[in-house]
């Protein structure tokens, strides 16, 4: 199929109350505010992007479409996917911001979704995958979960099959996380690798007392996740030389950041998430230093192309949000492990009732302007 222009873009506010409140040692959530971005080739094909604002109302609908006329829009009309996924960008000065709403990643998505299309190809296929499944850890987005909901939350993942389990840590009190490690322990055996994420809540003095303290507890575990500020990359070098357990990093970090990352041999795993052009870039430049690469949360799995392209990734991970009814078929999952979509493109297409509804679930209350 040959490359055809991008002519045309539809926009759909999407809000809707989550099923439970996500969350970390940082930060907490509890409604979903999205917009579907949708860019559209003078064929027809149509790609999908989701833009997410976490903590911030979305303006109403007219605003939203202002905002993405003004400033997405006169850089995506009339050129062709191919080109503006490849593209190699060199952005100076006052131009170096980001857009009025959080419009980046989703553009990336529907950019390659539509690229894909018009190659004829899988997305995964045409990032260079040979295999069509990774595995999957469950992540339970769980540090505001009463013990009750953690416990039910996780038993369901040991059901479900998944690879290994990811939980939020940083209390002020750090009982409270070796209490969390029990519960968990009895919900899903001892069997898994067990991962812990601080999101950045402790020094590097006091993660080496919570590693010892979970050690005291029978805790073995498998990754630290961003245990101390992003920057703080000799805090970082010295965790990993000390090897109480694999360091997990660069979720926060740009790619120029991941670049430092890597570069000071900060980190045993470089934590990548949703933009395609820029994980493959990471990807590539992690390979480079023998770094593994693992793919954090993106929105409703897309990484999972991305997961099965990079070799050596081994981990993908899926935090049970509600966000499946805004597309007419989720990836498959099945014995721990995520498959790509043998269709076109990146494989998910907005629901015609997510569309109609503004996301709405039925018997919830919708946020929704």
């Amino acid at each position: 199929m040959s490359s055809t222009p991008i002519v045309a873009y539809r926009l759909t506010r999407l809000a809707f109350e989550r099923d439970r409140t996500i969350g970390d040692s940082q930060v907490r959530a509890t409604n979903a505010q999205l917009v579907a971005v949708e860019l559209i080739d003078a064929k027809g094909n149509v790609g999908l992007g989701f833009a997410q604002s976490l903590f911030t109302p979305l303006p109403d609908a007219a605003e939203i479409d202002r905002i993405f006329a003004a400033e997405a829009w006169p850089g995506l009309e009339g050129r062709h996917p191919t080109a503006l996924a490849l593209a190699v960008n060199r952005v100076r000065g006052g131009n170096a911001r980001r857009m009025g709403l959080p419009f980046e990643e989703s553009l990336q998505h529907a950019i390659w979704d539509l690229f894909a299309k018009q190659s004829g190809l899988p997305l995964w296929r045409m990032l260079g995958a040979e295999r069509s499944a990774v595995g999957v850890y469950a992540s339970g987005l769980d540090y505001h979960l009463s013990d009750h909901d953690f416990t039910e939350l996780f038993g369901n993942a040991r059901e479900r099959g998944f690879l290994g389990y990811k939980i939020k840590v940083g209390h002020p009190d750090l009982e409270r996380d070796v209490h969390r490690l029990d519960l968990l322990r009895k919900a899903v055996g001892s069997d898994r690798p067990v991962m812990v994420d601080a999101n950045e809540a402790w020094t590097a003095q006091e993660t080496i007392q919570a590693v010892r303290r979970f050690e005291r507890a029978g805790h073995s575990i498998y990754w630290l996740e961003d245990p101390i500020p992003r920057d703080d990359f000799d805090g970082l070098k010295m965790l990993r030389h000390l090897g109480i357990s694999r360091i997990n990093a660069g979720e926060y970090l740009d790619l120029t950041g991941k670049r430092k990352l890597v570069e000071a041999r900060a980190c045993d795993m470089l934590n990548v998430h949703g933009q395609v052009s820029d994980v493959m870039r990471a990807g590539w430049l992690a390979n480079e230093a023998n770094v593994e690469v693992t793919l954090g949360n993106t929105f409703l799995e897309v990484g999972v192309n991305m997961a099965l392209a990079l070799p050596g990734v081994r981990w993908l991970e899926y935090s049970f949000q509600n966000f499946d009814h805004l597309v007419e078929e989720p990836y498959a999952m099945a014995d721990g492990l995520i498959h790509g979509r043998e269709a076109p493109g990146h494989g998910l297409v907005l629901s015609a009732d997510a569309r109609a509804r503004g996301g709405a679930l039925p018997h919830a209350t919708s946020a929704a302007a």
